[in-house]
C-alpha cells in the first residue's frame, strides 16, 4: 500500500501517523509538504492532526486552500480513500469534501483524554477490520472538536449510514453527555462522504495503535486501509 501523509505548517501528528502506517504495511509512507502541487501515485491519503497554519481564521480553513489540497480534492473525488484525523477532519470539512463544521468544544477548553467510540459503519476503507457496534478506546486532543451541521444534513448523515464513529459510555455502549468530550451533535465522532471513501474523525487512532501506548484499538483503522487496497 502506497500511503501519503500531508504535512502542513503546524502539523504535529504527521510522524505518528507515518509510524503507524509503516508498522502495519511494512512499507515507507510518503510525507508530502503542503507547498507541493501534486501527489505521487498513492493508494491512500491521510491528513494528520495538529494546528495547521496555527489554526488562524478557523481550524483547517487556511490548510484547505494550500497548494497540495487541489490535488488531494481531485484524488478524493476520483475515488482515492482519504482519512482526516482531528485537524485533518477540520480540513476536510473546510474543503467541502465532508459536510458540517467543527466548532469550539462546549466546555471552551482544550480536551485531551481517552474516549470510547461505537463503530457505526464498517463499509469504509478505514473501518472494515472492526465489527458493527464494537466499542473501542481511542483518545482525543482538541479544542475545536464539536461537530455541528444543520438538521437536514444531520438527517442525511444518520439516515444513510454516514456516521462512522460515535462517542458512547463504555459500560452501556450508549451515547451519553458524559461520554461526549466536546458537545458534538448526536455524539458524532466521525463521518464519511456519500461514497464512503472519505472519512473524518476527531479521535487519534495513531495514538492507540499498539498496546505499549495503552491500547491498540486504533490499529485497525490502518489495517482496514491495507485490507481495502489488497481487496
Amino acid at each position: 500500500m502506497r500511503a501519503a501523509v500531508i504535512v502542513f505548517p503546524g502539523s504535529n501528528c504527521d510522524r505518528d501517523v507515518k509510524v503507524a502506517l509503516e508498522a502495519v504495511t511494512g512499507k515507507p509512507a510518503m510525507m508530502v509538504w503542503h507547498g507541493e502541487t501534486s501527489l505521487p501515485p498513492v493508494d491512500v491519503i491521510v491528513l494528520p492532526g495538529g494546528f495547521s497554519y496555527g489554526d488562524y481564521l478557523r481550524c483547517g480553513a487556511m490548510a484547505a486552500h494550500s497548494r497540495i489540497m487541489a490535488d488531494v480534492v481531485s484524488r478524493a473525488k476520483g475515488g482515492t480513500p482519504v482519512l482526516g484525523i482531528c485537524n485533518g477532519f477540520q480540513v476536510l470539512c473546510e474543503t467541502g469534501l465532508l459536510p458540517g463544521v467543527l466548532q469550539r468544544n462546549a466546555s471552551l477548553r482544550f480536551v485531551c483524554r481517552d474516549t470510547w467510540l461505537r463503530i457505526e459503519q464498517t463499509e469504509t476503507p478505514f473501518t472494515s477490520a472492526y465489527r458493527m457496534g464494537e466499542i473501542v478506546n481511542i483518545p482525543v486532543a482538541h479544542g475545536d472538536g464539536n461537530y455541528f451541521c444543520d438538521e437536514d444534513t444531520l438527517d442525511r448523515l444518520e439516515g444513510s449510514g454516514r456516521v462512522v464513529f460515535r462517542y458512547v459510555d463504555p459500560e452501556t455502549g450508549e451515547p451519553t453527555l458524559e461520554g461526549n468530550p466536546n458537545g458534538a451533535i448526536n455524539n458524532i465522532a466521525g463521518i464519511c462522504d456519500g461514497k464512503r471513501r472519505i472519512v473524518g474523525l476527531m479521535p487519534h487512532p495513531e495514538r492507540h495503535f499498539e498496546k505499549l501506548l495503552g491500547s491498540d484499538d486504533g490499529r485497525r483503522v490502518f489495517e482496514s486501509a491495507l485490507r481495502s487496497v489488497a481487496a
